[in-house]
């Protein structure tokens, strides 16, 4: 099968000839339909996430088709023990021992993909294949981090990109006041978010007209935090959502005191996706995606990159 490969950090992704894989007992042998590009695809590939294991094939968004034409979704989270005390305390999400689709096995680069059936989703109806792809991470840890940022009615969303235009709309559907903070002097990113509904789209570095009552962080931008925490009402919280950040700097303690909480989100688990993948088409969820041929996943990346991307990058073998 044909397979974009990953041989090292910022090492180009190589087009290559590999074996299909074998599914073992409790796998599905999957042909990828398609998988979308994360901003976690680009923390492997920069070296910034240090284990994974190589060669790799990078993607964990991944909608495949399985034997008789079921479609299912494969995230992020590959595999857990069952038995630490995370897993007994259904948080499967902290496992010590987790393994990672498209970090610790291969993943959606390819023509073809193994995935442990108990870790897919059956893909809603409704959603063709480029639209149900960015729901499977991009959607799943969006919504967990709405979750974790609690019932606040006014959302602040640091970083419009693939999350955030997501569950910017399960957030208006929710009855929420949603504020956009996208790079100085992204223009073009504020109006995408103005068109989805938000009520304020500004740059990242100014307050909003309001108080928020939480903020979800998805840039992987540590200087941000400070700036959430300045916006934030007495109660609220800051829900750092990516799996990688800067460093944060330094601030004073009185941006944290009133009761105001900093979390991180890590991973996802099986309850989470099933929950948002039922959630999405009452909403209904749009999703604003970019096609790109499997050879063409460096471009992708690159894309993906350059925050000029409104909505997701798809790869289509």
């Amino acid at each position: 099968m044909r397979a974009m490969v990953m041989h090292g950090p910022r090492e180009p992704l190589r087009l290559e000839d590999v074996s299909r894989p074998a599914a073992q007992p409790g796998q599905l042998l999957l042909r990828v339909r398609a998988c979308a590009v994360c901003r976690t695809d680009l923390h492997i590939f920069d070296g910034e996430l240090v284990r994974p294991k190589l060669p790799l094939v990078l993607g964990h968004q991944i909608v495949g088709e399985a034997e008789g034409g079921r479609r299912v979704g494969v995230p992020w989270l590959g595999w857990t023990d069952g038995e630490c005390r995370y897993c007994r305390s259904e948080r499967e999400n902290l496992c010590d021992f987790a393994r990672f689709t498209g970090y610790d096995i291969d993943g959606g680069y390819a023509e073809w993909v193994v995935a442990d059936e108990r870790y897919c989703f059956p893909v809603p109806d409704g959603f063709d294949d480029l639209a149900a792809a960015p729901l499977l991470c991009a959607g799943l840890i969006g919504y967990r981090s709405l979750r974790l940022a609690g019932d606040g009615e006014r959302l602040g969303l640091y970083g419009f990109g693939a999350a955030a235009y997501i569950i910017a709309q399960v957030a208006l559907w929710e009855g929420r006041r949603v504020f956009a903070f996208v790079r100085p002097g992204d223009e073009a990113g504020a109006a995408f978010a103005r068109a989805l509904g938000v009520e304020w789209a500004g740059p990242s570095d100014e307050k909003p007209p309001e108080e928020l009552d939480a903020a979800i962080i998805f840039a992987p931008v540590g200087e941000l935090v400070p700036h959430a925490l300045r916006a934030l009402a007495k109660g609220g919280a800051v829900v750092c959502g990516g799996i990688h950040m800067s460093d944060i700097p330094a601030f004073p303690y009185e941006l944290l005191w009133g009761e105001r909480v900093l979390r991180s989100v890590a991973n996802l688990t099986r309850r989470d996706g099933q929950e948002f993948l039922e959630l999405a088409p009452r909403v209904p969820v749009r999703a604003q995606v970019e096609r790109f041929p499997l050879e063409q996943a460096n471009e992708a990346l690159a894309r993906a990159r350059s925050g000029e991307l409104r909505g997701s990058a798809v790869l289509v073998p």
